[in-house]
């Protein structure tokens, strides 16, 4: 095996290969032939696969200056070896200055935590943690401002760092089977993001925030405990593909969603409503949750707006659309809730785009009874819903005009 692997490395340097495999060479140690002499400048892509490496050599990136590419997935650690060598790994490798791989993949693994050198690896562009036992991801993630792929499946993550929300490029992050309760607020600073699955997860709600996504194009949380979504998922354009099959309290759609390729399978099965501590609204023998930021429900009888939400329209249309910038308000001046409320409303309303800030007028369609029927064939028996801001678009709304 020895021999074979010389010669290998020597037919490399001599025809100055660009891609060197060594999968399945059962390597227990970076094989130092590989940095001798000055023949493997001209590498680029060096694939360790299925070995049992535990580290890298420090001199890595000065004895191959031209890589770009490592792989070394799925990455074995040697019986015996722990966490701990692995942070070691990493460490070393991002101390080498030069060698910042694209690509990283280190799944199939027992990595519990992401170190904090991850990062130093700056123009990493793509991550995957998917499958190993990872139960902290460092806040020094959000230091990979060229990441772009970002996958951390089945681990046992119960939340993410806020900064993840730094990471400008990223265009898809899957994080399903993990543990999560819920999603950062900051994940709407992901301007980039196109893709985001949380399948199978803890989550019971979903930052409103995250309707602000300008560029999200598929949206998939099936298998979760959501009980109601965000009163504007589905008024982006960009977004098209949203599943939320099994969830089994999710009663609720936002009738923005009708348009649109939708998973729903499993939702809205029988449930006493005592059984979920959410506001509900109830018509005829319906009934769904609605997000617990809203105060109260109007109805067709209800004429007159609360004052709360007479003041925050008012507030709203004074100087959110003048200057888009609530600095200049006191920290005083309003609660911290309500603040936020202004700078990302409880919804639009579904007719006329007006912002909601405390109380919706909510009108239901069950879905058995739309065109989109035969598409589910009796596997669902949610509702779209229509979230007003008032009596009168609360009865000039339908949803099939």
């Amino acid at each position: 095996m020895a021999s074979e692997l010389c010669k290998t490395i020597s037919v490399a340097k001599l025809e100055k290969h660009k891609n060197l495999f060594l999968n399945y060479r059962n390597l227990h140690h970076f094989p130092m032939e590989l940095l001798k002499d000055e023949g493997l400048q001209y590498l680029e892509r060096l694939y360790m696969k299925r070995n049992s490496l535990t580290t890298l050599p420090e001199d890595l990136a000065q004895k191959l200056p031209n890589l770009v590419e490592l792989f070394w997935s799925p990455f074995l650690l040697e019986t015996g070896a722990g966490f701990h060598d692995l942070v070691w790994t990493l460490k070393n490798f991002s101390r080498a200055q030069g060698l910042i791989p694209s690509h990283r993949y280190l799944h199939s693994n027992n990595i519990v935590v992401v170190p904090e050198a991850i990062g130093s690896l700056v123009k990493l562009q793509c991550l995957d943690l998917s499958d190993n036992a990872l139960e902290i991801v460092c806040p020094e993630i959000g230091r990979l401002r060229s990441l772009r792929h970002l996958r951390l499946a089945n681990n046992q993550l119960k939340f993410l760092p806020p900064e993840v929300g730094d990471l400008k490029e990223l265009q898809t992050l899957d994080i399903s089977t993990n543990r999560l309760l819920t999603l950062p607020e900051r994940l709407h600073m992901c301007l980039s993001l196109q893709y985001l699955t949380v399948d199978r997860n803890h989550l019971w709600c979903v930052p409103r925030h995250l309707c602000q996504l300008p560029s999200l194009n598929e949206l998939s949380m099936a298998g979760n405990r959501l009980a109601f979504l965000p009163l504007d998922l589905g008024r982006s354009r960009e977004l098209q593909y949203v599943y939320v099959d099994n969830n089994i309290h999710l009663k609720g759609l936002p009738s923005y969603l009708y348009n649109k390729v939708i998973g729903c399978s499993g939702c809205g099965s029988p449930i006493q409503v005592s059984e979920v501590k959410l506001l509900s609204f109830s018509s005829g023998q319906l009934t769904v949750f609605l997000p617990a930021e809203v105060k109260s429900i109007g109805t067709e009888t209800d004429h007159v707006l609360p004052l709360q939400e007479l003041a925050m329209r008012s507030l709203y249309n004074t100087y959110y659309k003048l200057i888009k910038d609530l600095n200049f308000l006191s920290p005083i001046s309003l609660p911290k809730s309500l603040l936020e409320l202004l700078l990302c409303p409880l919804g639009h309303c579904h007719r006329c785009s007006e912002p909601m800030f405390t109380i919706v007028y909510p009108k239901l369609f069950p879905l058995r009874e739309t065109p989109m029927a035969g598409l589910h064939q009796g596997r669902t028996t949610v509702s779209f819903v229509a979230y007003c801001c008032s009596t009168q678009c609360l009865q000039t709304f339908d949803l099939l005009s």
